[in-house]
């Protein structure tokens, strides 16, 4: 109670027009945290103040922006085992109030579908044909070909909704629901392209890291093999190094969600949030 009056009080006090009022009252305002975008949101409301309205604006993103910052590091430090989560975090950056629930329940809902086509008798390939059966056809994903540097494209409630994704987005989904269903499809690096790969556990190999085959997530599912990975590279002028062929970690898979996104919004001269995102990639930046 005695936090809630001084909340109110700070509250009443961000429309100082004396600047350093507002910054020692912004300042202490972001020291507790999320627990004040309630009052800031209410205050918000009842304003008729641009000024306030703005300045309300400002303090809650700077909050919630720390709060996504350290949700990072948790989840980097601790280990980075879950993409998903990893993703969804990325997610709060543009949608901080969203129900995350609905997309799990979504995924879910996928998963369903296609676990009730799926008979055991099924070779890796039927099963990836199920897949892209259910996510292209029946649920009808796609790769955003006609706006690629669309933002949206990133945040996998936003691909959740429209059905159309980038590389990296449709790749999430895909390996996700894949691995919900016990099978071993994991993201893959690429230059210029991010693919997925159906690795056999059993025998890892040297060379090709044990991928029976590749998927492109981005086309509809196609499956392909070494050969057109080898050849992709040729076209871009690339050595073939190991890495280019083998699972690559959670973390970075994230740091490419990052990377497209800064690249989006410097194609959109979105200054202020190519800086905050690249804070976010400083976070989980190799040592």
């Amino acid at each position: 109670m005695e936090n809630n009056a001084e909340i109110n009080a700070l509250v009443k006090l961000l429309d100082d027009p004396d600047e350093e009022v507002y910054r020692h009252v912004k300042q202490r305002l972001f020291e507790y945290g999320g627990e004040v975008i309630q009052f800031l949101e209410n205050a918000w409301e009842q304003s008729f103040d641009s000024l306030l309205q703005e300045r309300i604006e400002n303090i809650v993103h700077q909050i919630q922006f720390q709060n996504v910052k350290e949700d990072l590091k948790l989840w980097y430090l601790s280990g980075a085992f879950d993409l998903m989560q990893g993703a969804l975090i990325i997610n709060r950056y543009q949608y901080p109030d969203l129900d995350e629930q609905k997309i799990i329940i979504q995924l879910e809902d996928i998963k369903r579908e296609i676990w009730l086509g799926m008979q055991q008798e099924m070779s890796s390939l039927e099963k990836v044909k199920l897949i892209n059966h259910v996510l292209y056809n029946q649920y009808g994903f796609g790769g955003n070909t006609k706006n690629h540097l669309d933002p949206q494209n990133s945040y996998l409630s936003q691909v959740l909704e429209s059905k159309k994704g980038n590389q990296i987005s449709l790749a999430i989904i895909y390996s996700t629901l894949a691995q919900k269903l016990d099978l071993p499809v994991y993201g893959i690096n690429l230059p210029q392209h991010f693919i997925l790969g159906y690795v056999d556990e059993s025998k890892q190999d040297g060379n090709e890291n044990g991928v029976l085959f590749y998927i492109n997530a981005f086309n509809r599912g196609n499956i392909f093999g070494k050969h057109d990975v080898d050849q992709f590279l040729r076209q871009l002028n690339l050595q073939a190094m190991p890495e280019y062929y083998k699972p690559c970690t959670n973390t970075d898979v994230i740091r490419r969600v990052l990377r497209n996104l800064i690249s989006a919004y410097e194609n959109a001269g979105a200054t202020e949030k190519v800086k905050e995102l690249n804070e976010l990639q400083d976070v989980i930046a190799d040592d």
